[in-house]
């Protein structure tokens, strides 16, 4: 009768080792050994660098409208006025700025002017957006007053405009340079409404970090704008900044009784959900591929350990007769398999860390070697690849390998421990 013995006793652990440090000649198997090691540790690799680039790219993204626009936009519908014109601009903006303001979890509310224009620098020209704002509205926008790239004072922001650095780049301006701006909705005469044409000082250049605001935006003092765009008086609509972004849709019944009975609230969400919501499906799509990689790797390691079986047949047939119990040889494949899959785990774990943390020059280093232009951003929305390392995701990955490698390496371990040591030993 086989005795029994304490599960994972130290000499099952040995009997194991000796088997996974076996070479070929002797019925091991190394070079499958290996093979499943290698193949364990690119899948957790590929894995853990596809959630954190995955994870940075949204992080990033979000960053940058919620840095850069307003969190939710407060409009009028289209209304008359009392000498019977039809709009929609906000006449009455400070009352409804302060009764914004002091809605629970509303930071800032800036007044908006809003057109776009043309604009032109000797033989350059870009259609920008041009927003009216104040000074001290302006220099709340994290974005655009904390910009790190950013060029010129934005404390001369009234003498001029500020502008994005894709304008700029586009326009071939820099800091001091003029720039005019046209405006097919001009001065309007008694033959009709001519363009209106005036320059402007560049005082500002701004990157907000994405390709989009930078490409179009355009700054403009809050009073100027009301006088180039003909709103005297008014503004075109409230930027609203909240505190806590995520849960703006639960301040949205308390903003639009602050705001009037004509108002209308466009939050960050609308603006970005279907985006948002893509991402989310790619999400879903990319872990679930790229499980599929770290169950296929898994299964190399059912192929060395059926091998590593039949070879070591005779080892079982001795070990059973000299009083192992079927379970200690199902523990000793067990081990086998499971160390396979925890140091290809842990070295996944690593590389995919490492990648995550120096992404940016391992992303400089492969757009030199392929000549460069490997991202980008008028297509992507950023300058750079980002990645953003969490721990739910590190968890994740850890869980998904071990998970799998412990559950492939149950079946063979078990055909060894029902091995009869009497047919294993009968041709030896």
């Amino acid at each position: 009768m086989a005795n029994r013995t304490a599960p994972f006793a130290g000499f099952e652990w040995m009997i194991a080792w000796r088997y996974l440090r076996a070479r070929r000649a002797d019925g091991g198997v190394s070079v499958m050994t290996v093979i499943s090691l290698v193949g364990i540790t690119l899948a957790v690799f590929a894995l853990i660098a596809t959630l954190s680039v995955r994870a940075g790219f949204r992080a990033e993204f979000v960053d940058t409208i919620l840095g850069a626009n307003a969190h939710v936009t407060v409009y009028n519908t289209l209304h008359v006025t009392e000498t019977g014109q039809s709009t929609r601009t906000i006449s009455d903006f400070d009352a409804v700025k302060e009764r914004v303001a002091l809605v629970p979890g509303v930071t800032r509310v800036a007044p908006l002017v809003k057109g776009q224009v043309m604009a032109n620098r000797r033989d350059n020209n870009a259609g920008v957006e041009v927003f009216g704002i104040t000074l001290s509205d302006l220099k709340t926008i994290p974005r655009i007053a904390n910009s790190e790239e950013a060029l010129g004072d934005i404390d001369r922001f009234d003498d001029g405009i500020a502008i994005g650095s894709g304008v700029a780049r586009l326009l071939g301006v820099g800091v001091g340079d003029m720039v005019k701006l046209i405006s097919p909705n001009g001065v309007k005469t008694a033959f009709g409404t001519s363009p209106r044409v005036k320059a402007y000082e560049v005082t500002y250049i701004f990157t907000a970090g994405r390709y989009d605001i930078d490409r179009t935006r355009v700054y403009m003092p809050f009073s100027e704008a009301q006088a180039y765009f003909n709103r005297e008086g008014v503004a075109d609509e409230l930027e609203v900044m909240v505190a806590e972004p995520e849960k703006v849709d639960e301040l949205a019944i308390a903003l639009l009784r602050a705001s009037g009975d004509h108002a209308l609230l466009w939050t960050w969400r609308d603006a970005s959900g279907a985006f948002l919501r893509a991402l989310d499906v790619e999400d879903n799509v990319m872990f679930i591929i790229m499980a599929i990689l770290v169950l296929i790797a898994a299964m190399n390691i059912i192929s060395g350990l059926i091998m590593l079986v039949k070879n070591k047949g005779r080892d079982i047939g001795i070990l059973r007769t000299m009083g192992l119990s079927e379970g200690s040889v199902l523990r000793v494949f067990f081990i086998c398999g499971a160390s396979i899959g925890m140091i290809g785990t842990l070295a996944g774990v690593i590389l995919g860390c490492l990648f995550a943390i120096y992404i940016d020059p391992i992303f400089s280093f492969v757009n030199y070697v392929a000549g460069g232009g490997v991202w980008d951003p008028s297509i992507r929305g950023i300058y750079n690849l980002p990645a953003k390392l969490q721990m739910g995701d590190v968890i994740s990955a850890i869980a998904l390998s071990l998970g799998l490698s412990f559950i492939v390496t149950i079946f063979p371990a078990r055909r060894a421990a029902r091995m009869n040591p009497v047919e294993a030993l009968r041709y030896e």
